[in-house]
């Protein structure tokens, strides 16, 4: 089967024909193969789930009792006449690049992804294909990640000048991956202040813990007694907390947000946060250009975000690259 497209686009998402499978399907479907728990990737009413053994506890905490069958990373199974296994994408717990194969002919679909180090999950491996799959949220050449440990000591230096002003420190993260791994580079730094954080991101702090990664300690708001003082805390909520009711509990305060989008400042500006802190669970513009090279792939299918530099660019430079326009949500 060289050459023939081993993943097509259809309504429903990617979908292997020879495997009868579909990669994130956005629809119910007979057979998934799901690349990680956020809510844009794994949904509800699959017939079946293939995922990684890491992921599971993300899974079943998404979706409840679901027919889930799990696969350790680099495992080879048989789906129709496809070999598939999955591969670390650094990106949340579990996390996975899927590749398949069928008669020497190599895919590998990206799933989301990051080169950066992250204490909470599996570092990013590459898998060399023929024609691999790359997300491309951070498609921009603009978007470059500075040092995670300096971003963290960033945050741990606004709390403090919050508290010398009597204000609470209000961090919004996504309430899945990110919120964890600002609390697990909590801890990396020697942190010993607790943390408070929001019910949502509260849930998904134990599915971590239970997983056994650790972090810095942490307290749900809620247990705190009403009109608590939480003048020189940080707080970390999702970003769905900003601007809601729950906010009135905190009589002073600054808010910020931590994401790859505060790499431009106008966004921050149109968010009204106060702060921006440049963290990011995806690739940068170098990584993306690095796991291609690292790829092999003679051909390159981009999606998920801003495609069009990144096609340019490929193509000028001899990597034929075209698009899928698969839509996502947000993470959290």
């Amino acid at each position: 089967m060289k050459n023939a497209d081993l993943i097509v686009l259809k309504p429903e998402g990617m979908y292997c024909p020879a495997g009868d499978f579909y990669i994130d399907p956005s629809r119910p479907v007979a057979c998934a193969v799901i690349t990680h728990g956020h809510a844009d990737h794994a949904r509800p009413g699959m017939g079946c789930y293939h995922a990684t053994e890491a992921s599971l506890p993300i899974l079943r905490w998404r979706l409840g009792d679901q027919n889930l069958v799990s696969h350790l990373y680099g495992e080879r199974f048989r789906l129709g006449n496809v070999w598939v296994s999955l591969h670390p994408a650094g990106h949340v717990l579990g996390s996975a690049q899927v590749r398949i194969e069928v008669d020497g002919e190599v895919w590998v679909a990206s799933g989301d992804y990051k080169r950066q180090h992250d204490p909470t999950c599996a570092a990013f491996e590459p898998v060399q294909c023929d024609t691999f799959i790359t997300e491309c949220t951070f498609g921009l050449p603009v978007y470059r990640w500075p040092d995670t440990t300096e971003v963290v000591a960033e945050i741990v230096r606004w709390r403090e000048e919050c508290a010398a002003r009597g204000e609470v420190a209000i961090l919004y993260c996504y309430a899945l991956g990110k919120a964890q791994r600002v609390l697990a580079e909590l801890l990396a730094l020697a942190e010993t202040t607790p943390v408070w954080v929001h019910g949502a991101v509260d849930a998904g702090v134990q599915v971590y813990r239970d997983a056994g990664v650790a972090m810095v300690e942490t307290h749900h708001v809620m247990d705190e007694v009403r009109g608590a003082d939480f003048a020189g805390r940080l707080v970390i909520a999702p970003p769905s907390a900003a601007g809601s009711s729950w906010l009135r509990r905190f009589r002073h305060a600054q808010q910020g947000f931590a994401s790859g989008w505060m790499q431009l400042r106008g966004n921050r500006r149109r968010g009204n946060y106060d702060r921006g802190f440049v963290l990011s669970d995806h690739a940068d513009w170098p990584a993306l250009l690095q796991t291609v090279q690292q790829s092999k792939a003679g051909r390159v299918i981009a999606t998920h975000g801003s495609t069009d530099a990144l096609v340019r660019m490929l193509n000028e430079t001899g990597t034929h690259c075209t698009t899928f326009n698969l839509e996502r949500g947000e993470e959290d």
